[in-house]
């Protein structure tokens, strides 16, 4: 009874680290139409910023500040990233892919650079490095940090769009951006800051994932990603508590595999990928459908929809 209540709350704390990734990415293509290969680069630099920090600082409040690090540099990054690279590619997701997949390789090569390719150490307080007794399981105390974060962001996300100005432009935007124009709104300002919400997740993420795991290395970001891309085809785009529930179900599938079948979570995690994707009704995986219309293998009317970020109105300079 203990090891599986120690295997569960392991697997939700790993499950919430996937889903402040996963959120991030499921935010930008799911309201911009923007496959964002490079927001594990974003958690990479942030992860980094957020060592020399808390390394610097130590203790808890090394800690704290490290967090608040990582998050801006994440949004930083994403904000100059979308302003100087991805502006002015809304409505050409083959050169969109093409330039995140340049970033997601350039980055950790620079970070590789300047660091080293081994592993380092992340310091994590002595207040965290303790365990809490459940159920006659001894409990890491980080697991219930992670997933109190994850709790916080879905409901201030889910907050920020539903009952926030901002958030109800972008979603307006996304539906039909020439209409929102008309009212004198800036749409481009609030994609811009769906981009860098999306990033400042992605550094989050980075900062929990170095306290989940204790070290951090220059291509973790690109392994994150993967299971972050697993989480968003399987939790698809529609919601985020789809993806909430999706990553609640890798990061357990993966845990309890890891366990009871010798260390195989990773493949039954692309199991359980497989047997979702192939289950699905005709049209239900959105994720590949929506792929298929950007890139043009789709209708034409979808492909036409699929033109501009969230199947709105042309946005304006793209090609």
């Amino acid at each position: 009874m203990d090891t599986l209540v120690l295997l569960t709350l392991t697997g939700l704390g790993l499950s919430a680290l996937y889903f402040l990734l996963a959120s991030g990415l499921a935010l930008i293509f799911g309201l911009m139409d923007v496959l964002n290969f490079a927001h594990g680069a974003f958690l990479t630099v942030a992860v980094y910023a957020a060592w020399r920090t808390t390394s610097t600082v130590g203790g808890m409040p090394g800690l704290l500040l490290a967090v608040v690090v990582g998050t801006v540099v994440g949004l930083a990054l994403a904000l100059v990233v979308e302003f100087v690279l991805i502006r002015g590619l809304y409505g050409r997701p083959r050169e969109q892919i093409l330039v995140t997949v340049g970033l997601s390789l350039a980055v950790p090569a620079l970070v590789q650079t300047a660091w080293g390719a081994e592993a380092r150490t992340f310091p994590v307080p002595d207040a965290l490095t303790g365990t809490v007794g459940v159920l006659g399981a001894r409990v890491p105390v980080n697991r219930f940090v992670l997933i109190a974060a994850a709790v916080a962001v879905l409901i201030a996300v889910q907050l920020f769009l539903n009952r926030t100005r901002h958030g109800l432009i972008v979603r307006a935007g996304v539906e039909d951006r020439a209409m929102v124009r008309a009212l004198g709104i800036d749409v481009t300002r609030a994609f811009a800051l769906v981009f860098a919400l999306g990033g400042a997740l992605a550094g989050l993420a980075g900062v929990l994932g170095g306290l989940y795991f204790g070290s951090i290395s220059p291509h973790g970001g690109t392994s994150y990603l993967i299971f972050a891309f697993v989480v968003v085809i399987i939790g698809g785009l529609g919601s985020l508590t789809g993806v909430a529930l999706a990553s609640l179900v890798v990061g357990l599938v993966q845990q309890y595999a890891n366990f009871y079948a010798g260390g195989y979570g990773d493949l039954a995690v692309v199991v359980l990928l497989a047997v979702v994707v192939l289950g699905r009704p005709a049209g239900g995986s959105t994720l590949p459908r929506r792929l298929r219309q950007l890139l043009g293998a789709g209708p034409p009317e979808a492909a036409k929809a699929s033109s501009r970020p969230g199947g709105g109105a042309h946005p304006e300079g793209t090609a």
